[in-house]
């Protein structure tokens, strides 16, 4: 006699007859333990009927598994760009087609070829963070605490409310993608000077970790607290974990998201270097080589009309445009966000990463990272493709890496009539670290409202693109299904994340 596990995952039993039964019987006990089916304390007696007795019962512990799965829900949101300081402010210039990128103004960039970027012109951490630590941290660490606490507010975690949760059960997975660059450039400069000159804050405060530290400190939240730091993929990684935490029942909430502050001169030069695409080329061993990763221009040099710079998918881009800001997200178990009576802005579903491995910058030629992840999250939240109607892209407005993204996408959703695909970096430019949270707000946004947003500045459609797609540049009615918003970041980290409307 045979047990085995089906392609389908069900345990069935293989037919015998019943002198091989009785034959069994001589060899073995007249019980067996099923430990290789996690049932440890059932006992597998050698008569047919009781076997199928056990088969059927594993198959109801299965589906009672799989039925009890937690579910994640967004609960809140907080976040700071150059578009707005709230989600329906940030959302509302978002559908009119108001862009975040100007001329720079917090340093004498003359002397650059680039001086445009997606730059807060105003903010203040007053009332948000304590005076003291305001004037040392790192402007990224100030963007993610206030973010943070603004959804923390958002989702209605008033005193009283906070005193009513298990802090022990609450998380905070905030990450970032370059740190505290202006505390590390200070450092610099100081060490010029004189070693005495150096803060000795320079290492914590530097560290992309802190932030999430210093938050959990200020609310109290002992659950895991920690950050990831994988490029301009960072929040979506961030965001997914937390889920994960909140799924394996480690927490009731997790606060989660990214932060980015990198305008500064040290941050535009590293993009601007016209060799960096060489040096991080040699001794690797890539099908495109030396010769396929030319010279790097990684950022626009639109400077004479900054709106227009941010261009994903038209034929006239020159590179994308740095931005700052943060995204916060509350996460939390459905039954516990309902035993609170919190308002639900939309569902979590899963989502997925996965690797290049094939070039330290360059997207793979073939998309095969992108398309690998899209399908590990369709499958691993039990979504279908043609439920997915709407895509917030991470298209950044290069050359390489929007096309790239656009064809692995049609080669998952050819055939969907309706999908439609935006990108959010048309009009607040690259955040980095940040640019997964402020977009899955966008996203979550996009199905409270039933709008979704123009791509800015698509004159020119590239020849490869279909329109049909993608949404132009007026806002369009769409009733969202499920959600998908992407980010992808150096290294070859892809992530995909799927909403939907709470049901």
């Amino acid at each position: 006699m045979k047990m085995v596990a089906s392609a389908t995952g069900r345990v069935v039993v293989s037919q015998i007859d019943h002198q091989s039964l009785l034959v069994s019987k001589v060899h073995v006990s007249r019980s067996a333990n099923v430990n290789s089916f996690n049932h440890r304390h059932r006992k597998l007696c050698y008569h047919l009927p009781r076997c199928e007795m056990v088969v059927a019962s594993m198959e109801s512990t299965t589906k009672m598994k799989h039925s009890t799965k937690k579910r994640v829900v967004v609960t809140g949101m907080g976040l700071v760009t150059p578009l707005g300081q709230n989600p329906d402010e940030y959302y509302n210039n978002l559908l009119e087609g108001v862009s975040g990128i100007s001329e720079i103004e917090s340093f004498d960039c003359s002397n650059y070829p680039t001086r445009i970027a997606g730059e807060i012109k105003r903010f203040s951490t007053e009332g948000w963070v304590e005076p003291k630590l305001s004037k040392r941290l790192d402007k990224y660490m100030l963007y993610m605490l206030f973010a943070g606490k603004k959804a923390v507010e958002d989702g209605g975690l008033t005193d009283n409310e906070m005193k009513k949760i298990d802090k022990t059960r609450c998380g905070v997975l905030i990450g970032s993608g370059m740190g505290g660059m202006k505390v590390v450039s200070d450092a610099i400069e100081a060490l010029n000077v004189s070693y005495r000159k150096m803060t000795p804050f320079c290492v914590p405060f530097s560290s992309t970790n802190m932030g999430s530290s210093l938050l959990a400190i200020d609310l109290g939240w002992m659950g895991p607290t920690y950050s990831i730091s994988t490029a301009c993929a960072t929040s979506n990684f961030c965001i997914l974990n937390a889920a994960n935490h909140i799924i394996d029942g480690d927490v009731d909430m997790m606060l989660c998201g990214g932060s980015e502050s990198s305008i500064l001169p040290i941050g535009i030069i590293l993009f601007l270097l016209r060799k960096f695409t060489e040096i991080l080329n040699i001794k690797m061993n890539t099908d495109a080589g030396v010769g396929g990763f030319v010279a790097c221009k990684a950022l626009s040099e639109r400077n004479h009309d900054p709106t227009k710079a941010s261009r994903p998918w038209d034929s006239d881009r020159d590179g994308f445009v740095m931005g700052e800001g943060a995204g916060v997200l509350l996460l939390e178990e459905l039954e516990h966000a309902k035993k609170r009576d919190a308002k639900i802005y939309a569902e979590l579903l899963g989502g997925s990463f996965s690797s290049d491995a094939y070039h330290m910058t360059m997207p793979h030629p073939e998309g095969k990272g992108i398309k690998l992840c899209i399908e590990k999250a369709l499958s691993k939240s039990d979504v279908a493709r043609e439920d997915v109607n709407y895509i917030n892209a991470h298209a950044t407005s290069t050359q390489a890496g929007d096309m790239k993204e656009y064809q692995a996408i049609v080669d998952c959703f050819g055939q969907n009539q309706e999908l439609r695909m935006n990108s959010t970096k048309s009009m607040t430019g690259h955040l980095m670290g940040a640019a997964g949270a402020v977009e899955a707000i966008a996203t979550i946004q996009t199905i409270r409202t039933g709008w979704v947003h123009p791509n800015l500045n698509l004159d020119n459609p590239d020849r490869n693109v279909d329109m049909n797609v993608l949404v132009g540049q007026k806002k369009e009615r769409l009733d969202i299904k499920v959600a998908l918003s992407n980010s992808f970041g150096f290294g070859g980290h892809n992530s995909s994340i799927l909403f939907a409307p709470f049901r």
